[in-house]
């Protein structure tokens, strides 16, 4: 089992800094380099506070100055955002830059708030397509003098330039749910990150299922799977039944985003009440308690060798919480000093 860092810049309130918060950002990436976790990830977002990223590759070669080792993913750009000559050539450019240590997660988005604003009339369906056409046609980019004539995309033979630092280009993961999505990520050679958000374990042995039966109607080398999971490890209970109220608040404004209802100002969603986050049953805090990965170093580990006997090859610690940045820095500090240890 590996480790990796999952993490935004994330403002909830106008007084927050930028400053400060790519500070912070920053801080965090130096942590998990130290650490010796494999990797850190970030992802593309536009027009919202709730998660800060327009461009997770400028992102990357950013943090790529302030760390040394750790590799740099993009976790996940959104495919129907791009378009695949672009993407090849940035993605390229940015692996030149960091000495090879990019990764490319791509996904279809999430939110029908950014398609309006990117891509006005798209949906999820067709936002899937275009990143099933977009996937594959990255390392004929890198390879060099790809024609391409499809769906989307129409254009004669290019080459990306430059070329990437890794030979092959940048390995890239898909983000996949529906035993479709793992099928196609599989079936091209690329690995698998699953993000089974607030759902528990049912839906983590779900989508390790899927990647198995989509592994077992292939015929090639088994790629990489990962899970992204909401992680706090807690000084004490106390410590950790408040990390589950504030994860609770968290995915109270994820839905409110996600269902894309509320007035926004300023990049802000309109705040949610106490009443409205308390009758959101599904997002209680003791949800949070059971189905994330929180608890005190002995429950996390408990809960990460459980992923590990599934057969995950890497846990992302999801940091993104709301919570301060000295809450998130001490439950990644007793991560790294108290958890990963037991899977040396």
């Amino acid at each position: 089992m590996e480790f990796s860092l999952f993490v935004h810049m994330e403002r909830l309130t106008p007084d927050q800094s930028h400053d400060q918060l790519q500070e912070e950002l920053i801080a965090l990436c130096k942590m998990a380099d130290d650490a010796g976790m494999r990797a850190v990830w970030t992802g593309e977002h536009h027009g919202m506070e709730f998660t800060i990223a327009p461009n997770p590759l400028m992102s990357l070669v950013h943090i790529s100055h302030h760390t040394k080792n750790v590799k740099l993913g993009t976790g996940t750009v959104i495919a129907p955002f791009w378009h695949p000559v672009k993407l090849a050539g940035e993605a390229a450019s940015a692996d030149l830059i960091t000495g090879g240590r990019i990764e490319l997660g791509i996904a279809r988005g999430a939110y029908s708030y950014e398609y309006e604003r990117l891509m006005p009339g798209m949906d999820a369906w067709e936002a899937g397509q275009r990143m099933r056409e977009i996937a594959p046609l990255l390392p004929k980019l890198w390879a060099g003098d790809c024609a391409h004539d499809g769906r989307y995309f129409t254009f004669p033979a290019t080459t990306a330039v430059p070329k990437p630092a890794q030979p092959g280009g940048p390995p890239i993961w898909i983000a996949a749910r529906d035993p479709n999505s793992h099928e196609f990520g599989v079936h091209n050679g690329f690995n698998i990150q699953v993000t089974p958000l607030w759902q528990g374990m049912e839906e983590i042995e779900t989508l390790m299922g899927r990647f198995k039966s989509a592994c077992a109607s292939y015929d090639g080398p088994r790629p990489k799977i990962m899970l992204l999971h909401h992680t706090y490890v807690g000084a004490n209970d106390e410590d950790v039944a408040l990390a589950a109220r504030e994860l609770s608040r968290f995915y109270c404004y994820f839905g409110a985003w996600f269902q894309n209802k509320r007035p926004v100002d300023q990049g802000l969603i309109a705040r949610l009440s106490d009443e409205e986050m308390a009758a959101n049953a599904l997002m209680s805090p003791e949800n949070m308690a059971r189905d994330l990965t929180i608890g005190t170093a002995e429950d996390v580990i408990a809960k990460v060798r459980k992923y590990e006997e599934l057969g995950f090859d890497e846990y992302s610690f999801w940091i993104d919480s709301g919570m301060s940045f000295d809450r998130k820095r001490a439950s990644l500090a007793r991560f790294i000093d108290d958890v990963m240890p037991a899977f040396a």
